[in-house]
Formats: C-alpha cells, structure tokens, sequence
C-alpha cells in the first residue's frame, strides 16, 4: 500500500511548461496542488536547462515569443528580471556550403549555381501550374508549396532525419501546422531586399517564425523559467515531487474523487483530488487508467521521436556566430548543431571555449540511443571534423543527454487514434485534463502548451468546461511576426473562438 496518503485540489502529471503553468496559476488562485515529475533533478520537461560543470545545455533550442500578450505577461511575471535580448541566426548546411536562413537571393544563386537555380523555379512554377489535388503526405504538401527540387533539397534529408521516416509517409498536418505560413515568393522578396541593404528595421513584419531575427531568451536558459515557476508553487504551499513516475490513476465515482498512485525513492505515494491534469504523453497515460480504456489500442498506435545532445567543449573562442545550424547532408547524422554561446554568453563559463550541442534524432532502444555516452562523443568529433567545423584535437570534454518522446509522430493514423481517446476520455472522465505537447499528442509550442493549461485552470475555476483546449493552435500558422504580446484586442476574438458549450466538470 502507498505509504503516504495526501488531498489536494488538483493533481498533476508533469513538471513541463504545461504542467508548471497550471500549477502556478492554481497556486496563485489558492488550490492545493501536486504535482508529480519523473525527472529525479530538472523541471521543465524539453525546456529544461541541463548543467554540468557550469556548462549550460538547452534541449533543442527555445527561443522565446508570442503573439498572445497572456502568455508574455504570464513569461514577465514569472521572471521578471532575467530575460535577455539575442540576435536570430541559423544557417543551412547543404553540400559543403552554407544558406543563410532567411534567405538571401543573391548568395543562394551564387551556392547553388544558375543552372540549379533555374531548375528549382522551374519546379516551382510546375508544382503552381499542375498542383496535386490529393494531398495525403508531408511530401505532397510542401511539393505543391515549393516544387519537387526545391523540396528534394531544403525539405527532404533534414525532415527525414528528424522523424526517421519517409516524407511520403508522414501526415501532411505536421507541414500545415508548422509551415503554412512561409510563401516562397515572401522570402524571396525579402532575401532580395537583404541582399540589396534595403532592409531598414529589424525584420518584425515578416509572415512566419522562419523569417524572426530577434529573440528573448533567459540568461541561463529555459529551465530557469520553470525553475522559478516550481519555486513560487512550493513557496505558496504547494508540492513538486521530484522523481516520481505515475504508477496508476483511477476515479472514485462514490467520492467524486481521483486517486493517483505514483512511485518515488521512498516508496509509493497517494495522492487523492478532485481534478487531474495530465501532460504524460497520451500513450503512457491509456495505461495507467484503470479500468483501461477501450482506447487503450488506439493510444497504443501512438508514436513518438526521441532525441539527444552531444555536447562539445572545444577549444576555441567561437566557431561560428549562428544560435544553430540545419544540416542537410545525408553523409552525417546530426541532424542540427547549437552554439550554446550565442544563445546566451552565460551559457558557457569558460570564455576561451566554446560549446556546442550536436543534435542527433533517434528512436528509444535504436542504435544511437543506445550507444554509450563515450562512443556517442566521438561520433559528434568525428561528423564535425567532416563538416569542416572543428578539429577533433581540439575538443576538451563532452557529454550526452538523451530525451524521450521529444516529437509526438504524425503518421497517417495518429490523428483518428487521438481523437478517439480523447472523446472517450472527455465523455467519461470531465475532471481529467490532457494539456501539452504530449498531452494531447500535438507539436505545440511552448507557448501554446502554457495556453492549454491556462484556459483549463480556467475551465477548473469555472466549474465548467469553457474553452475547448483542443482548438488551441489548430488553425495557427507558425508565425512570430510583429511584436510580442502585441495584439490584445485578436487574442480576446480567438480566445472568444475557443469558448465551447459548457458542460459540467463532474463525473458522468
């Protein structure tokens, strides 16, 4: 039996973005909450801040802005004084050249050649004249947006890489979600604008998050926002049980009440609340509910992409000036590789080193996952040696940190799978609350997984379901134009949009 029997208002399943807004807002409404993380050290899920020796690693990049003035109060309040201003620079790395990203016309033509060039607007100009109807796959999609030689170049290796399946084979929602927003015709007028000088403001009206070149971003990393948020709900009453992995949740239909047993160093705890909200990834999730849902094989279907870091200590002052850099070049692994520096100088301690994060996409048990730490350091020395970045004599120490299901998968099937959990969770289960990227098995960003947990305190506060968290992002183009926060008047129309007909938050 559990050995520690706690009531709480509101559980939580995750010490992520998702998760550690809900419970901070909770906490500041005055609820008692728990929250349960099966990281034995770090809050902050994918954007936490890994530390070692004073060396600061973020787990993909997390560059932060929003379009929603809620979400960018909600970042100020969190921490106040530690944001810091940083330049925009990635590059794309394609047959031993570099393509600044966005693009400049002129340097693109001269990379890849007159003839090429001419090639690609060709098949640009064919995709335009003689669209696919049919659009199935990720493939299909960006072919129709760009043209077949455009896509074979800029779009096919790098995407492989990261969801380790053919492009043919991935739903055509993960393309409409995160790319819709940039017009091919757009970032040519602008690289031309580049190349000319023309361009006289920081790029701030631009279509798409592609095209940003500025950024906010916390002087020591991600993790320091949510280590700020765990501190507030601890600070207010409230737990953050660290190490601690869900074990079984079940509803009490005489009480109205849940009971979540979770596993930590000490044993089993209980944790008994009213509401549950959830940000485990929807698979782990369909498990653990007893009695399992008739779902469970859906849930089951479900699949994600795992990722780790190789991170470099080189002797050097800087090796390149870019936050990162994509690359397309199927003769190595890495996928993309940060410069830790240049997102935020205190990032690295040592000012006559640089750091690196070689960014390898894998699946949980494969080859690469598995490789031990050592062998993994010198494939990264090895594969930077080949792009021509850094001697390998000259790197001084590394280190790996691996993450699991990073990227929720969008194959043909996930979305009827999701959709059928999810409508038998809501039907049977109104106070369990799926939040987050993998939560609700979507590719959110931070801000919009902050957003699903904000509106469902909201729904809790209410007593009622008020907004349906489901349709946040769901039209959303990828865009980081404008200024942050800017658009009070929009957010209140699409929060507006996301009303749904209330329904009681109690047991059916």
């Amino acid at each position: 039996m559990p050995g520690i029997d706690q009531n709480v208002d509101v559980a939580i399943i995750g010490a992520g973005p998702a998760g550690l807004t809900a419970a901070y807002l909770l906490t500041k409404k005055g609820y008692s909450v728990a929250v349960i993380e099966k990281d034995p050290i770090y809050v902050g899920g994918i954007s936490r801040t890994v530390e070692l020796n004073g060396f600061r690693f973020d787990i993909g990049g997390h560059r932060f802005f929003s379009k929603s003035k809620e979400v960018v109060d909600l970042w100020n309040e969190i921490l106040p004084n530690d944001f810091i201003q940083r330049p925009r620079m990635s590059r794309i790395y394609y047959e031993g050249k570099f393509y600044s990203y966005p693009l400049r016309a002129f340097e693109a033509l001269l990379n890849l050649g007159f003839w090429r060039s001419a090639l690609c607007m060709a098949s640009f100009a064919k995709a335009k004249l003689f669209p696919n109807r049919t659009i199935r796959s990720f493939q299909d999609w960006t072919v129709n947006a760009f043209g077949h030689k455009l896509f074979s170049i800029f779009f096919k290796t790098y995407t492989e890489k990261v969801w380790g399946m053919p492009c043919d084979e991935m739903s055509a929602d993960w393309a409409a979600q995160r790319i819709k927003g940039l017009s091919l015709w757009g970032a040519v007028k602008d690289g031309l604008k580049r190349s000319l000088g023309l361009n006289k403001r920081p790029n701030d009206g631009m279509e798409t998050k592609t095209l940003l070149e500025s950024f906010r971003y916390p002087r020591l990393g991600p993790g320091m926002m949510w280590e700020a948020a765990r501190d507030f709900v601890v600070a207010g009453g409230n737990q953050v049980l660290m190490a601690h992995g869900l074990q079984r949740l079940a509803r009490n239909d005489a009480s109205d009440q849940w009971q979540m047993v979770a596993n930590g160093p000490d044993g089993d705890i209980l944790l008994t609340s009213t509401h549950v909200i959830s940000s485990a990834p929807m698979r782990e999730l369909a498990g653990r509910i007893h009695p399992l849902p008739a779902t469970l094989g859906n849930a089951m279907e479900l699949k994600y992409r795992d990722f780790l870091t190789v991170a470099l200590m080189i002797r050097s002052e800087d090796l390149f000036p870019d936050n990162w850099i994509y690359i397309h070049d199927s003769k190595v692994q890495v996928g993309r590789i940060q410069n830790f520096r240049s997102w935020s100088p205190e990032m690295v301690p040592d000012p006559t080193l640089a750091c690196v994060g070689l960014e390898y996409f894998c699946f949980e048990g494969d080859g690469l996952w598995s490789s031990s730490d050592a062998d993994l350091v010198e494939l990264a020395k090895k594969e930077m040696a080949l792009l021509g970045l850094c001697d390998p004599a000259d790197v001084v120490g590394g280190a790996v940190v691996r993450q699991e299901k990073a990227y929720p998968v969008y194959d043909d099937d996930y979305a009827a799978n999701v959709l059928a959990m999810r409508s038998e969770l809501q039907r049977l289960y109104p106070t369990l609350h799926l939040v987050g990227r993998n939560g609700m098995h979507r590719y959110n960003n931070q801000d919009h997984a902050m957003m699903t947990a904000m509106l469902t305190v909201r729904n809790i506060e209410a007593g009622e379901t008020i907004y349906d968290i489901w349709a946040v992002n769901e039209d959303a183009e990828y865009h980081e134009a404008g200024e942050e926060g800017q658009d009070a008047a929009g957010e209140q129309a699409a929060l507006s949009s996301l009303r749904s007909v209330p329904g009681r938050l109690r047991a059916a």
